[in-house]
């Protein structure tokens, strides 16, 4: 199939060496329009970091931009249908670094949430959110600047995963007769009409997880590593991402125990000082954000609480300071930004504003 992607003449790759990132001074970065606003953020975003990469680097260093196309506008260029194309993914891994807009959600079949799509196809495992007061942001509580975050929210797993089943229909009815018959299961309280889903832990996904936020706490010399989880309730999912927590800070990490555990303490190898590793019940750490959120630095958390916990920072702090990127095993990364807005909102937004505060850091 001709390639509908026009490759900058001037710029290079960034390339992977040695599990690091090699940026040129003229590296080629893939963005992706976006629906709705951003039509109106995106360039208004381009502009911004070409204006930042001149003052910070007084010309010595230029992005060449290449646009890439998923969503509505993917349809335009490659045909109807086509939401997600191809070579849009196979550009993002081999340019390594992309940014991307909101992007919608098909209606009336196809791909359920291109977001997730995007997650899953690339192993977006993590989504590192960094959340921090700037000055002059206005704010309803008192003492904003106590907050300084980063949340690591697992991307592939959990019920986010999307393996679900509609009610009524031949699939549902044999997952519930399933697990009724055979598996003795007698919680699902009205088994007829029943939607039903699946949320999927594994060892494997918690660990590269907790691994990636522990190495980012000792690399920026973070005081503390918390994971958030309901192992209360969900013991053998929620519950086990919190021990399997644990034991990779052991294992990898020399974690030793505090009082007796099970909070740890890793010796940070760059600089000598403790980083705490430790856990805490999703609903109280909701509460503890907004009242003592000078208590928690680096947060590690499954998907479905990822999605939760930036939420009480809205009443904190402007929604614009929210940013993301996500990240994969081979360190390809697509960085979002604002998201939540909708076509019909456009009108009443300043376009400038979300791509100033979002590419922030």
């Amino acid at each position: 199939m001709e390639s509908k992607v026009v490759v900058p003449v001037e710029g290079k790759k960034i390339t992977l060496q040695n599990g690091k990132l090699n940026v040129p001074e003229n590296p080629i970065i893939p963005f992706i329009e976006g629906d709705g606003i951003g039509v109106d953020v995106t360039p208004a975003m381009l502009k911004v970091v070409d204006a930042a990469v001149e003052k910070a680097y007084k010309g010595e260093r230029k992005i060449s931009w290449m646009e890439i196309y998923t969503g509505e506008k993917s349809t335009q260029v490659y045909g109807q249908d086509v939401w997600l194309p191809a070579e849009t993914l196979d550009l993002i891994r081999d340019y390594r670094v992309a940014i991307k807009g909101p992007l919608t959600t098909p209606v009336g079949g196809g791909i359920r949430s291109l977001n997730v799509a995007l997650r899953q196809e690339l192993d977006l495992y993590v989504c590192l959110r960094p959340v921090r007061y700037y000055q002059g942001t206005p704010s309803p509580v008192k003492h904003p600047e106590l907050t300084d975050m980063v949340i690591f929210r697992e991307n592939s797993e959990d019920i986010y995963a999307g393996i679900e089943w509609k009610a009524d229909s031949a699939d549902a009815e044999k997952v519930i007769k399933f697990l009724r018959e055979e598996m003795g299961v007698k919680k699902i309280r009205f088994p007829e009409h029943c939607g039903i889903g699946i949320k999927p832990c594994s060892e494997e996904g918690t660990k590269r997880l907790v691994r990636a936020a522990i190495e980012y706490a000792i690399t920026n010399d973070r005081d503390s590593v918390t994971l958030v989880h309901k192992g209360n309730i969900m013991k053998f999912t929620e519950g086990a991402f919190k021990d399997w927590g644990y034991q990779l800070a052991r294992d990898e990490f020399g974690g030793e125990l505090i009082d007796g555990g099970p909070w740890l303490k890793i010796k940070n190898p760059n600089t000598g000082k403790e980083i705490v590793v430790k856990d805490v019940i999703a609903d109280a750490f909701l509460q503890q954000i907004l009242l003592r959120p000078a208590e928690y630095d680096v947060i590690a958390c499954m998907n479905l609480n990822g999605d939760y916990i930036p939420m009480p920072w809205r009443l904190r702090l402007a929604v614009s300071v929210l940013h993301r990127v996500r990240i994969s095993a081979t360190n390809a990364r697509c960085l979002k930004r604002l998201t939540g807005l909708r076509r019909n909102m456009r009108a009443r937004i300043k376009s400038t504003q979300a791509p100033l505060f979002c590419l922030r850091r």
